[in-house]
């Protein structure tokens, strides 16, 4: 029989990552660290008190550090969901590099990495 519970309802894998994300809407920003709950090639949970309202366009930032120089993936995105623990964003657009690094940060930062193609 499926589990149909809410959790593992969700298609894709997620995986928490404590690296530098910043959030930026036409009236807010959000920069924090570690702050990363939830990551996936589709979205991202964002662990704030801030209460952004649903369908808020807004842009983010994720430096992956450990080169030389950070790498920044730049991604478009949809306020889809908030609640106390924090706001989740719907990915709408990035480039293909943002995408291919998106990719192994899920990847290589999961217990499961042959789930990601």
């Amino acid at each position: 029989m499926a589990d149909t519970s809410k959790e593992n309802r969700r298609r894709g894998l997620r995986v928490s990552f404590g690296i530098r994300i910043q959030l930026k809407t036409a009236e807010t920003e959000i920069a924090c660290e570690g702050c990363i709950r939830d990551l996936s090639l589709s979205g991202v949970m964002i662990k704030t008190t801030e209460q952004l309202p649903i369908e808020t366009p807004c842009d983010l930032i994720i430096e992956l550090t450990g080169s030389v120089e950070p790498i920044r993936l730049e991604i478009s995105g949809l306020v889809v969901r908030h609640d106390t623990d924090g706001v989740a964003v719907a990915f709408k657009s990035m480039g293909l590099d943002s995408y291919t690094h998106l990719k192994n940060v899920v990847r290589y930062n999961s217990d499961t990495p042959d789930e990601i193609f």
